[in-house]
């Protein structure tokens, strides 16, 4: 099971490298994910990720207040405004659109509900 853990904390690693070059892809919950993962598969990677001067910060703000930095909650206030600009443009059912603004208002909620990091 040890090795099923580090796979998927290499692949949540992988999709957090995507996500810091990719707008609207997240970065720190894969970073989050991968460090799950790691803690029961890999103490070395475990302690390499949230030690990483890049990445350890973000994962160590939330494991130990539960924050998100400031700039990170402005990074996501705007990729999740772009995001029904975009879907309205696309022209999808109205129940769909709702559906996301609904969604999307509660995890902007969560967010800035958060302390800041």
């Amino acid at each position: 099971m040890r090795g099923l853990w580090f796979i998927f904390g290499v692949l949540s690693v992988l999709a957090a490298l995507i996500g810091a070059v990719l707008p609207l892809l997240p970065t720190v919950p894969f970073l989050l994910l991968a460090a799950f993962c790691f803690a029961r598969s890999s103490q070395r990677a475990h302690v390499w990720l949230t030690q990483h001067p890049r990445f350890g910060p973000p994962i160590r703000d939330w494991n130990e207040k539960g924050a998100i930095r400031k700039p990170a909650k402005i990074a996501a206030t705007v990729c999740i405004a772009a995001s029904p600009i975009l879907t309205y443009f696309l022209n999808v059912p109205l129940w769909a659109y709702i559906t996301q603004l609904a969604v999307l208002c509660c995890v902007m909620l969560f967010i800035w509900t958060r302390p800041n990091g």
